[in-house]
């Protein structure tokens, strides 16, 4: 049985090569509704919960990432918004099936109407991510689905409307992880291994390296940070976030 460090990378490159050839159009078409709110002054709000807030971060906030970016959170509710802690403790998962917490996240998070909005989820069907996607669609918002098809097709919908995060969004990137999420068999029949966060961010970098070339052809200094650790990086960064004060937020 092959389950061992060379066999995932194996599993993995084969992967990332799918993502690379079967979406390009799909990442093209999500950094033009990016590059479209950016010019309109507009900015990327970036959810994900779970693991998921992994590629949120990869979205918002990070060296060689765009600077108009607003990562939002299950725990924004607590942190913004007054909510007992005690919301956070219970049994892993519970928050993020809760259709009802993402109205309160939408509307505790400093969103204006030109803002785009990327949600990432690779199972898609969560009441908090695919409400939060009905409430972004009933406010005029650009909406860009990053998830697993395999998956989410494969899964019912745990909202009550019985739609799935790909059924609402503009332009749908498929993270081409498998049902379940891991690649590699196990001795008993389960599997280890997980993708979803490796492709997923590949296609968060490949958005962001869109959208940096469609704002230089559109005659615009695209607005990146540098990293903190190298000289005048901090310099660099307070400057440019200074144009988005009160629109972004940083450090939670």
């Amino acid at each position: 049985m092959d389950i061992g460090a060379a066999d995932y990378v194996h599993e993995v490159k084969a992967l990332v090569d799918g993502v690379f050839q079967t979406q390009g159009v799909a990442v093209r078409q999500a950094a033009g509704l990016m590059v479209g709110s950016l010019l309109d002054d507009g900015v990327v709000q970036a959810f994900g919960s779970g693991h998921s807030e992994a590629i949120a971060m990869e979205i918002a906030g990070r060296a060689g990432g765009l600077v108009p970016t607003n990562r939002l959170a299950l725990r924004d509710v607590v942190l913004y918004g007054g909510t007992p802690v005690e919301v956070l403790l219970g049994a892993p998962g519970e928050l993020e099936r809760d259709p009802g917490i993402a109205q309160r996240i939408y509307d505790l998070a400093p969103v204006q109407p030109q803002d785009v909005f990327v949600l990432i989820s690779s199972s898609g069907v969560n009441g908090s991510v695919v409400e939060l996607a009905s409430v972004v669609k009933a406010r005029g918002h650009g909406l860009i689905a990053l998830t697993s098809v395999q998956h989410s097709t494969a899964m019912p919908s745990r909202h009550p409307s019985g739609r799935k995060l790909l059924d609402l969004a503009d332009v749908v990137l498929d993270n081409g992880a498998p049902y379940g999420d891991a690649i590699l068999p196990l001795p008993d029949g389960g599997s280890f291994g997980a993708v979803s966060t490796i492709t997923s961010a590949l296609l968060a970098q490949m958005m962001m390296a869109e959208v940096v070339r469609g704002l230089i052809e559109a005659g615009r200094t695209p607005p990146v940070y540098r990293s903190v650790n190298v000289t005048g990086g901090d310099e660099h960064n307070r400057a440019l976030e200074n144009r988005y004060a009160g629109r972004i937020r940083r450090g939670a």
